[in-house]
């Protein structure tokens, strides 16, 4: 999968803010112009003496780097919240047009960042913990870092995510996954392509905990997570939506035939109507006034 060249350290900072929530990268934004802004805002007091001269300097030199820090450092981690939040927004697009159409054809025509994303959005959608680590460098290629919630802290899985829609995944790619699983204590591993899998690679991932997840697979897992969400939604709504009030017309007639005062619906406790319900006059017993219901 193809990877990105060089950034420079803003970038990087600002892609390490978009893995947070956005609204965390908010928080760091506030937390770092109040603290650069109060060591911008000392004052530095000149001196002759020649031992603290050097504080002076020292000082100073805060002084500025907080200067400046205070806002480039805040403009940053509010870009990266905004990229985390266009983010969110991009993944829970790509599950809806996914989980839409009937075929993988929406897979094929995805980039390598789209489809990273995807397959992060299709985890947290299952209960996952995913952490995004951009693939390439030392890390083996993994893309996502999984962790499911336990009593012990979790359980780690490595995911590396392959779009390739004209080759298919050999054994090689399977085998790198499985070395880095031992070599990072992961308790398994997942290995996502848009096609398939070469034989060789679903014999060596047999009995080694490591999913082979192709693009048929994979639309219909998210299929099945966006058809769920929408299932709990609908739940949801149904849980807190407020209870119609009856109509007057369900629990009060036209007035009493015989006193023409209001009716109200009641139940016959004895005689051979026992049970059923008819309008009664609200002036019972002075009125014995009934009408049937309809």
């Amino acid at each position: 999968m193809a990877r990105r060249g060089k950034t420079s350290p803003a970038e990087d900072l600002m892609d390490i803010v978009a893995m947070l929530p956005w609204w965390v990268g908010v928080m760091l934004a506030l937390l770092s112009y109040l603290l650069l802004h109060s060591v911008a805002s000392q004052q530095v007091v000149a001196t002759a003496q020649p031992g603290q001269v050097g504080a002076m300097v020292t000082q100073t030199l805060w002084k500025t780097l907080a200067s400046v820090g205070q806002y480039i450092l805040t403009i940053l981690c509010l870009g990266g919240a905004g990229m985390s939040a266009w983010r969110r927004r991009a993944r829970q697009n790509l599950v809806t047009d996914v989980a839409k159409s009937k075929a993988t054809d929406a897979l094929d025509g995805m980039s390598w960042r789209e489809f990273e994303m995807l397959v992060g959005e299709g985890f947290r959608l299952q209960g996952y913990q995913v952490v995004e680590t951009g693939g390439g460098g030392a890390d083996g290629g993994v893309d996502l870092v999984l962790t499911k919630p336990g009593k012990n802290g979790g359980e780690k899985f490595l995911v590396q995510c392959k779009q390739w829609r004209a080759f298919q995944v050999g054994v090689d790619v399977v085998r790198e996954l499985y070395g880095v699983m031992a070599a990072r204590g992961a308790t398994g591993g997942f290995v996502v392509t848009s096609g398939r899998f070469t034989d060789e690679a679903i014999t060596f991932a047999s009995g080694r905990n490591v999913n082979l997840v192709d693009g048929p697979k994979l639309h219909g897992l998210i299929r099945q997570a966006k058809a769920g969400i929408d299932c709990s939604l609908a739940r949801a709504a149904a849980a807190v939506a407020p209870a119609m009030p009856p109509s007057p017309a369900s629990t009060q007639a036209s007035s009493c035939p015989l006193c023409s005062k209001p009716m109200v619906r009641r139940t016959a406790r004895r005689g051979t109507n026992a049970g059923s319900e008819f309008w009664g006059c609200t002036g019972y017993p002075a009125c014995r006034g009934t009408r049937p219901i309809a």
